[in-house]
């Protein structure tokens, strides 16, 4: 799955601003996406405003990637390197904003049986891309950094979305099993055992928030729920200290940069 430079640099902007516009369709419609959220109360229901917070932040990250697809000359061999780690994001960027808009008028229409689809689609092909596909995050490399964030984000509140919509839609009402408080406990610590910071704060992020989201329902679970984002924290940073999934390749981009220069010269 790939596309050229010259699509990217029109399709991925297109799908923002689509994912954006049904955004804030899904918050001002007539039921909002709060209304259905509250009909639809389980045991991954998360607190609706830590979803938001997320959101704005995210987006001014993806402005920024997004401006870096236009900016970053192809014709400079260390600037090439950056936009070719940008551009082979774009496809699967673009399958999680069409997924995520689409989402958007299905669950403002109550109908979170064929919405689980759509953030199914897109949870996991962000954490397939993530995890296969995506190079080491290399740490003086702000633009490398900057692919790893929006990706890693998009993966990161995925996760939250397929939760909350999957329970909303099959569980509604229902109490968590006590396989279920496991498997959420063993799941998060699986994933944070192969995160870096970027993801891992994501998942802690999401713990927290459905742990806050519980507190008024059942406060049990909810400190649960606390205390496997303390866990999931303290996986995150002893694996990210003992083995950091980063790399520094300062003199490869200095290399390049002289290239450039050598042969104007």
């Amino acid at each position: 799955m790939g596309v050229s430079l010259s699509t990217g640099r029109y399709l991925a902007p297109a799908s923002f601003a689509f994912n954006f516009a049904a955004q804030q369709y899904g918050l001002w419609s007539s039921p909002n996406m709060q209304d259905i959220h509250d009909q639809n109360l389980s045991f991954y229901s998360p607190q609706p405003y830590f979803v938001g917070g997320f959101f704005f932040p995210q987006q001014i990250f993806q402005l920024v990637w997004l401006y870096k697809l236009w900016a970053l000359n192809p014709s400079n061999p260390a600037q090439k390197k950056d936009l070719d780690m940008i551009v082979k994001y774009v496809p699967w960027y673009v399958l999680g904003n069409a997924c995520i808009g689409t989402w958007a008028f299905f669950w403002n229409s109550n109908q979170l049986a064929i919405a689980d689809i759509f953030v199914t689609i897109n949870t996991t092909s962000q954490m397939f891309y993530i995890f296969t596909q995506l190079e080491p995050m290399n740490t003086n490399n702000w633009n490398n950094i900057l692919t790893h964030v929006v990706s890693k984000t998009f993966a990161g509140i995925g996760v939250l979305d397929l939760l909350h919509n999957t329970s909303a839609a099959f569980y509604k009402g229902q109490p968590p099993s006590t396989l279920l408080k496991a498997a959420t406990g063993l799941g998060f610590a699986g994933l944070a055992s192969m995160s870096d910071w970027i993801f891992g704060g994501c998942l802690v992020y999401d713990l927290i928030g459905l742990s806050v989201g519980q507190l008024s329902y059942d406060k049990s679970w909810s400190a649960l729920l606390g205390a496997f984002a303390v866990g999931t924290a303290g996986i995150v940073g002893a694996r990210n200290y003992l083995k950091p999934p980063y790399i520094t390749r300062r003199n490869e981009y200095m290399m390049a940069e002289q290239d450039e220069v050598d042969d104007r010269v």
